[in-house]
């Protein structure tokens, strides 16, 4: 294979040649080559991330800043005559392969386009991944009226899964920018993040927010994607001072947005809106199925918008725990368009609420500092004081119940550690409920994280994975195009 078009970094092409092994190991493994020489492939690669900031507050507007991790997925996509997508992904373990009939990512009927394909991957749980995956087709189809053919799409990842560094998002990213590569669409970073979402919220069927997808997309090496989530307003990206360091611990516990904890949470911060929302005096309407919408000058219809002074005013009102039945005869519904408020089930409202109003003020002040700073280096009060919003944001998921015991444990050893062994903070990253924590640390502070991942494998047994280092966002890697030759 020959590279026809390519703008790539010099460091080793951040994988490519790795990739390239993953295409021989389809070989060996299946009998096939991949690509086939007849025809183009356009290749892709996006990042996993770290949330050093903001996590669960995005889908409440909070202001995020994320970490482009050095793992990454690589995904080629070889458009064929054949009405199907051939999706191959190529892990650290057995490969796995889904034929997709094209017609299942294609909008059906009036009402919900992706029902159809929502419903087909969920029915059988051996090809769920797959939605990440052909989701991209369903999702261009109903939302930019395009029709890709059908395609072998490979796809090989050094990003865990499962470990709240959003292995998700980077295929999603890595298979969307490749397809639309492949078909010569000009769209830019932020539309194909929320594209992206749109996968995972419609067919993949999880309720997550936009932060990751537009990290894997747009993040810049070395420095942290500063992202308004109002839906996703780029606030640029901000150079970490070359005296700190980023670093990321996995704790072992497997974490997942698809989660019961995950949902409940989001769910019970849309209730305290939309009851914030009637204790000021915003008209509200229903729009049916358990959903409102409220005319909100205010606050723009975003829980983060609402200052920690006005929310201390509308706090009391907020009840503890509601069931959803209660809720739903009282208010209606709530302004979130993804999740529905279970009628069956008790939600925690009062700190699901907290937490985004909270969290955005803290962001703010980390986005300050580090844009003052402006590259240059930060003075240690400065950065114990930075580590310091990332305990009180770890304490406050904690609060939200999307604590865990690794995760608390992995805060706890570099609480100890501290300032003086250059270790000012730590937080539980993305969703919650295990993964992975993010860490901020003076820059050369590789025996103090070493202590710490020490300290936790023996206590665990676990063999602890550390994540170091940066790489671009799938926008910064221009796609390759590889032909027969």
């Amino acid at each position: 294979m020959t590279v026809q078009h390519s703008e790539l970094p010099d460091d080793a092409a951040f994988g490519l040649d790795a990739f390239r092994d993953a295409c021989r190991r389809y070989h060996r493994e299946c009998g096939t080559r991949f690509p086939a020489a007849d025809r183009p492939t356009w290749i892709a690669r996006a990042p996993g991330r770290l949330d050093v900031m903001g996590g669960i507050a995005d889908y409440s507007g909070s202001l995020v800043l994320q970490w482009p991790i050095a793992e990454a997925t690589f995904a080629a996509v070889q458009p064929l005559a054949d009405p199907a997508i051939h999706v191959v992904s190529l892990g650290t373990g057995a490969s796995r392969e889904v034929r997709v009939p094209l017609e299942i990512a294609q909008p059906v009927g009036t009402g919900d386009p992706y029902a159809a394909a929502r419903e087909w991957f969920a029915a059988d749980p051996s090809r769920h991944w797959a939605a990440y995956v052909a989701g991209a087709w369903a999702v261009l189809a109903a939302e930019r009226g395009v029709t890709p053919a059908g395609a072998r799409v490979l796809v090989a990842s050094t990003v865990p899964e499962g470990k709240g560094v959003s292995s998700s998002a980077a295929l999603e990213a890595a298979v969307m920018r490749a397809l639309v590569a492949s078909l010569e669409l000009a769209i830019g970073g932020r539309e194909l993040a929320l594209l992206c979402q749109t996968v995972e919220n419609r067919v993949v069927g999880a309720a997550c927010g936009v932060m990751d997808q537009m990290t894997a997309l747009c993040g810049e090496a070395d420095s942290l994607l500063a992202l308004l989530c109002q839906p996703a307003e780029l606030m640029g990206s901000v150079a970490v001072p070359a005296s700190l360091a980023v670093w990321g611990i996995d704790s072992g516990i497997r974490h997942a947005v698809s989660g019961s904890d995950y949902a409940s949470v989001r769910v019970g911060a849309f209730m305290g809106y939309r009851i914030v929302a009637e204790r000021a005096h915003l008209p509200v309407r229903s729009v049916g199925q358990g959903r409102v919408a409220v005319d909100d000058p205010r606050w723009r219809g975003y829980l983060a918008n609402v200052t920690p002074e006005e929310f201390a005013q509308f706090e009391p009102a907020l009840p503890e725990r509601i069931d959803g039945r209660t809720f739903l005869d009282r208010y209606g519904g709530t302004t979130d368009p993804i999740t529905t408020v279970d009628p069956d089930r008790v939600y925690a409202v009062r700190q699901a609420a907290r937490h985004p109003v909270l969290e955005h003020a803290r962001v703010r002040r980390w986005h300050a500092v580090m844009s003052d700073a402006d590259g240059r280096p930060i003075a240690d009060d400065a950065a114990a004081a930075l580590g310091a919003h990332m305990y009180a944001s770890h304490e406050s998921y904690s609060a939200c119940g999307l604590g865990s015991d690794g995760t608390d444990r992995l805060v706890a050893l570099a609480r100890a550690m501290g300032p003086d062994r250059g270790i000012y903070g730590a937080k539980i990253t993305g969703g919650g409920s295990g993964g992975t924590v993010a860490v901020l640390t003076r820059a050369g502070a590789d025996d103090a994280i070493g202590r710490i991942v020490a300290a936790y494998a023996r206590e665990t047994g676990d063999r602890v994975q550390v994540f170091r280092g940066s790489s671009p966002g799938a926008m910064h890697w221009t796609p390759v195009v590889l032909r027969g030759g």
